[in-house]
């Protein structure tokens, strides 16, 4: 009886499952507002392919009903409502996983496209695949907000997807995550969000920028290890003549344990992959600003306060040696919760696996489109695709290589449901 009283619980379970893929996808096709039918089935192919040399090699699935030069069209006259679109993306965020948001940049390599409008030097991580081998390389990149997940795997939940350029990433990365919390409380969350970002984003503008936000977000960004920040001035004698000092003259320098002080928190905790974890945090420091770059039209460059974290870690996964301690910069309201922060940087890593996949498998970044906004809509094709595989999961059946591990159901990667997505 248990048995059976086990199957139904798991028949139902997939039925509500199956239930709520396809209603994304229904409402995923009402966003595809011009050539929606072969957007759409462009998804599908994408979905059910195997290895993607080029597009329209797309057009040989037996899904996609039409001519490789729909393909095309559609990416170059078609329309998707990118407002509803996030709106849906969303609305099937992963209930179950923390209010964990990563953002990071990519760059989609151009360097021979010379009639591509808006290409500029961005920095490619894996520029030998170029065939340049400089790691600054001419192209775009496009910058993705996924929700992070603290399970043991490589699962990220892509719910945005912006293109910038050097001049505005700031600007544009305020801008998303102000839009992205609205959203989040539109339908219905009540918690804070905390967005993860890495050292090549300049923590002092986004905090500056998101101060009438920070009651109802978090940013956490990575600074670099030999980072000195400044405390706040003792106060001021009176009747002393001057102008009253900004920064005080005891500086926090992140490769100096003399000038730490005792840390306002602390958390020891252990962790399965990392073992042992020390998080410290430090609160009311300041880095010294001067009137260029964003803060360029200031007549005195603004006092930016935000908490100070250092996170070390016994070891790394596989048993590899752990490197030296992680500083990152947090702002948002009261204070930080030492081990989430910790957790979320750790964990904000998984967009690199997102990126690896949508370049190696989906083929993201090789499509030879010339214009960008082309490109974007092939983005969003991508992104609507690794959330269908994320949704499909309960559901999947391993279809494994000869040569790969058996996985349970609830640890099959993305390739592996892709490749049972055609059964579903």
């Amino acid at each position: 009886m248990a048995t059976r009283a086990s199957n139904a619980g798991e028949r139902a379970a997939c039925a509500g499952a199956a239930d709520v893929l396809r209603e994304f996808r229904r409402q995923v096709f009402g966003c595809l507002s011009r050539r929606g039918d072969a957007l759409f089935e462009l998804a599908d192919a994408l979905l059910l392919a195997g290895p993607v040399p080029s597009l329209p090699h797309l057009s040989c699935e037996p899904i996609f009903r039409r001519s490789h030069g729909m393909i095309y069209q559609g990416l170059q006259k078609g329309r998707i409502d990118t407002a509803a679109l996030r709106d849906v993306l969303v609305a099937h965020r992963p209930a179950g996983w923390p209010l964990v948001f990563g953002i990071d940049a990519s760059t989609v390599a151009r360097p021979y496209a010379e009639t591509s409008p808006d290409r500029e030097f961005h920095h490619h991580s894996c520029a030998g695949h170029t065939g340049s081998g400089d790691p600054v390389i001419k192209g775009w990149s496009w910058q993705w907000l996924s929700q992070l997940n603290f399970d043991a795997d490589s699962w990220t939940a892509p719910q945005d997807a912006r293109r910038i350029t050097r001049a505005d990433a700031a600007a544009v990365t305020v801008e998303q995550i102000i839009a992205h919390a609205d959203r989040l409380r539109e339908h219905g969350e009540t918690g804070v969000p905390l967005y993860v970002m890495d050292a090549g984003y300049d923590e002092a503008p986004i905090t500056h920028d998101l101060a009438e936000h920070l009651a109802q977000v978090q940013v956490l960004v990575r600074v670099r290890n030999d980072r000195v920040l400044y405390r706040d001035p003792p106060p001021r004698t009176a009747g002393r003549p001057g102008r009253p000092r900004r920064h005080s003259a005891d500086r926090f320098c992140c490769d100096d344990p003399a000038s730490w002080g005792e840390p306002d928190q602390t958390h020891i905790g252990d962790d399965d992959r990392y073992g042992t974890m020390v998080v410290m945090s430090w609160g009311g420091l300041h880095p010294k600003l001067f009137c260029r770059g964003r803060f360029a039209d200031f007549d005195t460059p603004p006092i930016i306060k935000g908490h100070l974290l250092r996170v070390t870690v016994e070891r790394l996964p596989n048993g590899r040696t752990a490197p030296g301690p992680l500083w990152l910069w947090w702002a948002g309201p009261g204070q930080p919760d030492p081990n989430l922060c910790a957790r979320a940087y750790l964990h904000r890593f998984d967009l690199e696996h997102t990126y690896r996949f949508a370049k190696t498998t989906l083929n993201w970044a090789d499509p030879a489109l010339r214009h960008p906004d082309q490109f974007d809509r092939w983005t969003w094709i991508v992104i609507c695709v690794i959330n269908q595989l994320r949704l499909a999961r309960p559901l999947a059946e391993d279809h494994r290589h000869p040569w790969e591990r058996r996985r349970a159901t609830p640890r099959l990667s993305p390739g592996r449901i892709r490749r049972d997505f055609a059964r579903l």
